[in-house]
């Protein structure tokens, strides 16, 4: 690595060290607790309520908020943004991470980790949409770790192999996107088979539509949301090409991100005039829905517009975080929060503190691991021996 990516080393006993250090040994009892005592000791999940936070947020949202490694790498390879390339590989990374600690969430929900591969590999159900989400999640992640690895043998000095994965650059982009396309849809088909457990608000024929398009802007705003942390945190770690290219990146993808969300808002219009709910729209939960339109989804697409017209930076970067924000509001809004919305405040599902302690246990692990590699690969800088011109 070049001395000018280099850090004087610090003390082990940072407040990040110790704070993350704590919940991962939160995490590690919880798991344990997880296993050995069953489901039931560490949720309030129940026959009513199946799916829970494991779901709606480990799942959901991380599926989503991975989806800026095949927009990324799509605008780069495909649609031949060269000005991206530098955003390309923690993109990727971020994607491969997110859709690892998925896979790794799902064997909490499962519980039997051993027999997470038999719906791939055995199950006769061929016709199923989780069958369809397991398979494409199982190959792009597939995916996603060959596109990573070309940043572990330049770190490994491992020129051949590394030369030999790239040439498959292009393939494996057009794989992944196909792969993407059919599992983000697919996630929301899942919650098409409950039209009476769902309020008709977020309920529709085309909720499987909605995912995916929102797994669009909600890529590309987690592409500025994670480069903005990298540039406070990790900004030692950046060459001067990432330096340069990181408002390219930033305004490039908000003024796409306002296009998409726009487009988004108004199918979503149209899906209540298509089901005729505006009736909806003048109650408690009709209130609710229109917090997370105009809130989420309309606010924050004008501050990308804005911020990009501006060349603003920083009303960009806060755009991101508030999209980030709205993601995770929408996918709970649809596998919580609204679901089951009939039942009685008593028998509705609230996830315990071990299920957010869980949760916070995936996501710190994510950080943890993420920071790892982005200070010992070539991630957030060029290998000086494979430097693009």
């Amino acid at each position: 690595m070049d001395s000018e990516n280099t850090q004087p080393a610090q003390g082990k006993l940072t407040p990040f060290n110790v704070i993350t250090g704590i919940i991962l040994v939160g995490g590690a009892i919880l798991t344990i607790l997880r296993f050995t005592q069953g489901i039931g000791a560490v949720t309030n999940l129940d026959n009513n309520n199946p799916w829970g936070l494991w779901i709606g947020f480990d799942l959901l949202c991380g599926v989503a908020l991975a989806a800026g490694g095949y927009v990324t790498s799509s605008a780069c390879y495909i649609f031949g943004l060269k000005r991206f390339h530098s955003a390309v590989r923690p993109a990727i990374l971020t994607a491969f991470l997110g859709y690892g600690l998925v896979v790794f969430a799902l064997h909490y929900d499962v519980g039997r980790p051993w027999r997470l591969p038999y719906p791939i590999f055995y199950s006769q159900g061929t016709s199923s949409l989780l069958f369809e989400v397991g398979l494409c999640v199982f190959l792009y992640l597939t995916v996603l770790f060959v596109e990573f690895t070309p940043a572990a043998f330049e770190w490994l000095g491992l020129k051949k192999i590394r030369a030999i994965v790239v040439k498959l650059t292009l393939v494996l982009t057009i794989f992944g996107v196909i792969l993407s396309t059919l599992h983000q849809s697919s996630l929301g088909a899942l919650f098409m088979i409950a039209p009476s457990k769902i309020h008709p608000l977020w309920y529709s024929g085309y909720l499987h539509v909605y995912f995916f398009i929102s797994s669009m802007f909600a890529g590309m705003s987690m592409v500025i949301f994670e480069g903005s942390l990298a540039h406070r945190y990790l900004d030692h770690k950046m060459d001067d090409t990432h330096h340069r290219e990181a408002p390219t990146v930033a305004f490039g993808f908000a003024k796409a991100a306002s296009f998409v969300m726009m487009g988004y808002l108004a199918i979503k219009l149209i899906g209540v005039a298509m089901d005729n709910n505006w009736h909806y729209l003048i109650t408690g939960w009709g209130a609710w829905f229109l917090v997370e339109l105009i809130g989420f989804v309309a606010f924050p697409a004008i501050l990308y517009a804005m911020g990009s017209r501006e060349q603003n930076l920083t009303m960009v970067r806060w755009a991101s975080a508030w999209t980030v924000l709205g993601i995770v509001l929408n996918r709970l809004n649809i596998s919580i929060i609204a679901f089951n919305y009939h039942l009685p405040a008593a028998d509705r599902y609230v996830p315990s503190f071990m299920e957010i302690g869980t949760s916070v246990f995936i996501v710190t692990l994510g950080i943890v691991v993420y920071r790892f590699i982005t200070t010992r690969m070539p991630i957030l800088h060029e290998h000086p021996d494979y430097k693009t011109h």
